[in-house]
């Protein structure tokens, strides 16, 4: 493992050591999913939390079946307990707390702060730069409940790691023993990463429930059922082969059955139709891109897509 030898509120060096590192005293500024998980797997390193924030009812309710025994405080308490404090709040209220901590001086020098956010990076931490916290930013790419389950998940999750060149063996020390994999993302480029992370995760949800409502309007019994196997499978031929692992009706250039998936789609909510012709052009335009579509099977299938995704009368395949 690797530890660093901090002074003044910079570092020194960052040496590697056959003994077992240091250990920290962990504060957790935000019991939510993330938080209260990843304090666990600090803790369960052989890190000592010292104390969470967290102000809800679910916060606290997390902080207690994650964290038992560790005691809710305030947050200027938290970081002032710490060694190593774990921000996990939204990303549009982390600059703030930053900043608020600086204002009050609740900031040590030669702390470690790191934060979880995927958008932001150390830029975050300007406003305390005059009080010398070590920052780090480590980005779990996973989604979380909240619960037990997710420490299993971690074994098999990348932390996007960006951290001052001297600090980055210590952040990707810390990502090796919540028992993720650290993966470096420069500074300038963690909002593409994020923006990235949240189109394939995100999205996948939002479109995954949608083939659920309308295979449950089509009276399947078990959408999930039938859903399941066809998504894994899609997903795992993706991951390997990218666009080249497309297949269905806009891969075939059959407009004819795209502007019947149209109309059936107008008796959902109005949501899913929009969304299918928007998902629908952009796989036409990249399989027509990459060869996959000819041009001429393209042209009427795009003729289609063409028509107001809000319109419920697609124009018909000739």
């Amino acid at each position: 493992m690797l530890t660093a030898s901090v002074g003044s509120g910079n570092v020194h060096e960052v040496t590697p050591s056959d003994e077992r590192p240091a250990r920290l005293d962990v504060g957790v500024v935000g019991a939510g999913r993330v938080g209260a998980v990843l304090g666990a797997a600090l803790q369960r390193a052989g890190h000592r939390l010292v104390g969470v924030s967290g102000v809800s009812d679910a916060s606290r309710t997390r902080a207690e079946q994650l964290l038992p025994g560790i005691p809710v405080l305030a947050v200027q308490e938290v970081v002032a307990r710490a060694e190593l404090v774990l921000l996990t709040v939204p990303d549009d209220a982390l600059a703030d707390l930053v900043a608020g901590l600086a204002v009050t001086r609740t900031w040590r020098a030669g702390q470690l702060v790191a934060h979880t956010s995927g958008r932001h990076g150390l830029e975050v931490y300007g406003s305390a730069a005059d009080q010398h916290i070590l920052g780090l930013a480590l980005h779990p790419a996973m989604t979380f409940t909240g619960t037990a389950i997710d420490l299993d998940r971690l074994l098999d999750c990348c932390f996007g790691v960006t951290a001052p060149e001297p600090l980055r063996p210590v952040a990707e020390a810390l990502v090796l023993e919540m028992g993720g994999e650290p993966v470096w993302v420069e500074e300038e480029a963690r909002p593409l990463y994020h923006a990235a992370l949240s189109h394939g995760a995100n999205h996948l949800v939002t479109l995954v429930a949608q083939s659920l409502q309308a295979l449950a309007a089509a009276g399947v019994e078990s959408p999930a059922r039938v859903l399941g196997p066809l998504v894994a499978a899609a997903l795992d031929n993706a991951l390997r082969s990218g666009d080249a692992a497309l297949t269905g009706p806009v891969a075939r250039g059959d407009a004819g059955t795209v502007a019947e998936h149209l109309r059936q789609l107008q008796t959902l909510t109005p949501d899913v139709r929009p969304t299918y012709v928007a998902l629908a052009r952009a796989t036409a335009e990249r399989a027509l891109a990459s060869g996959r579509l000819r041009p001429q099977m393209a042209a009427p299938l795009l003729d289609i897509l063409a028509t107001d995704p809000h319109d419920p009368t697609p124009r018909s395949a000739e």
